[in-house]
């Protein structure tokens, strides 16, 4: 019988840039994860600061070389979707890159609050807010404009929000409009809840916008199935474009068009995905279109949100025991759970990479690995993975752990950090892990395990 490490070396192509093993353990990015394992124990979270800029990094070059390539005559500029991540290390981490930000609520507006009191943000910076906006959100995107945020641009989503803005600033203010995308055609229903329906918009804009203090500065659009090679895809981008064109026939001050998110992050070990071919077609078709239609080209944005942080992330378990139970059903039980640490898992199906930490040269074999919460969907098999799951067999050679990687994206906003969850699942611990001046790993623990104390204090059965 073959160990793990052959039947990973046999399938796919391994090691990979971000993972290979070394003496029977998993490197991650050159990360000893045993030894973190070792001084932190499981289950943990881990967040690998420098891939945060690697990806930044490497979506800003390849969108300038299309622009060069093309002669485009427009600017790229990257927006970080806060709401796929809130940490401040994952936000200070990207500002590093120079990045600009994107909003979805009140509470957003209270982080650039903050950024801007330390000094980490300018006045300058791009805040492209996002969102059905409630009634304290719009007040706090007027206080933004009201003291000088002059890149704060409120998207607008519906066709009541622009009035609140003039009744809280009096100062002029640019803006943008969100158009309604059609949805994927397998979807429930046909067209966006968000957004202002494409037949709406000019007459919006010459009604209520064109001799107000209000500039129209940009048009946003959102694909939900994300930035793909499909006539999907190019058709809802070209559709946006032409409206786009046709705008900017009578409203000379839009220069620019946020695409939103949608650049995938490798969800397995034979993931491919060519980042620059996507970068290179979508600055050409614009371009195509606009000179078709006889416009100067926009300035584009992007809202990268999973790209940025996703795999910087990794969630790390240790198996508690094995059950057989039935003839073929093995179960790993694991010391955390699905529902409450990774819900995309069994949330949205999402698929994450998944790999054993140590035991590398033990056999194999097909395993189910079960949560610890009493919900039948706190499991993870074949149908929540890509392949079958494997992990190797448990010896009399110590404990066996595994980690789940690219997890680095909405999973403490969903699964409900600090909060309340499923069975009181405690949230794990969380690891930061960053280079020093020397190129040396280094790691903090930015949270302890939830205590059960926080959890009473919630519950009311603590006051104080």
């Amino acid at each position: 019988m073959k160990s793990y490490a052959d039947l990973i070396e046999q399938t796919f192509y391994f090691p990979t840039k971000e993972f290979r093993v070394e003496k029977d353990q998993l490197h991650f990015h050159d990360v000893n994860l045993m030894e973190i394992i070792k001084e932190y124990g499981t289950p943990l979270k881990l967040t690998y600061l420098p891939k945060i800029g690697e990806n930044i990094n490497y979506a800003k070059k390849i969108f300038q070389e299309a622009i060069d390539k093309h002669n485009y005559q427009g600017t790229y500029t990257y927006c970080y979707c806060t709401k796929s991540s809130h940490f401040q290390f994952v936000i200070e981490e990207g500002l590093k890159s120079n990045i600009h930000l994107e909003t979805s609520s009140a509470f957003d507006i209270e982080i650039i609050r903050n950024l801007a009191s330390r000094g980490k943000i300018d006045k300058d910076i791009y805040i492209l807010c996002n969102g059905f906006k409630r009634p304290l959100y719009v007040e706090y995107l007027s206080d933004l404009i009201e003291q000088g945020f002059v890149n704060c641009i409120p998207i607008l989503d519906n066709l009541n929000e622009l009035n609140q803005y003039f009744q809280l600033t009096e100062k002029e203010f640019n803006v943008g409009i969100r158009i309604a995308a059609d949805e994927e055609p397998n979807f429930a229903f046909y067209t966006s809840r968000l957004g202002i329906r494409y037949g709406d918009i000019i007459d919006y804009y010459k009604n209520h916008i064109k001799d107000s203090r209000a500039t129209l500065k940009m048009l946003h659009f959102f694909i939900n199935t994300g930035i793909k090679d499909s006539a999907y895809y190019w058709s809802e981008l070209s559709r946006f474009v032409y409206k786009y064109c046709e705008l900017k026939k009578i409203c000379p001050d839009l220069d620019s068009i946020d695409i939103g998110g949608g650049f995938p992050i490798k969800n397995s070990l034979h993931f491919e995905y060519d980042y620059e071919y996507m970068a290179g077609q979508i600055v050409e078709n614009i371009k195509w279109i606009c000179e078709k239609n006889h416009v100067p080209v926009p300035n584009i944005y992007t809202e990268f949100g999973s790209y940025t942080v996703g795999e910087s992330g990794a969630t790390i378990y240790s198996v508690l025991d094995q059950k057989l139970q039935n003839d073929k059903e093995l179960w790993y039980m694991m010391d955390g759970s699905f529902i409450t640490h990774i819900p995309d898992v069994w949330g949205i199906n999402e698929k994450f990479i998944m790999l054993p930490i140590n035991h590398w040269d033990n056999n194999f074999h097909k395993v189910n690995i079960g949560g610890l919460t009493c919900d039948h969907m706190d499991y993870y098999d074949s149908e929540a993975h890509i392949n079958e799951v494997f992990l190797p067999i448990i010896e009399d050679d110590g404990p066996l752990y595994f980690g789940f990687f690219h997890t680095g994206a909405y999973q403490e906003s969903l699964g409900g950090y600090g909060g309340i969850q499923h069975c009181l699942i405690p949230a794990p611990k969380h690891v930061i892990i960053d280079k020093d001046k020397d190129g040396n790993t280094v790691s903090s623990l930015f949270s302890q395990e939830q205590s059960s104390e926080s959890m009473m204090k919630i519950l009311g059965y603590q006051q104080g």
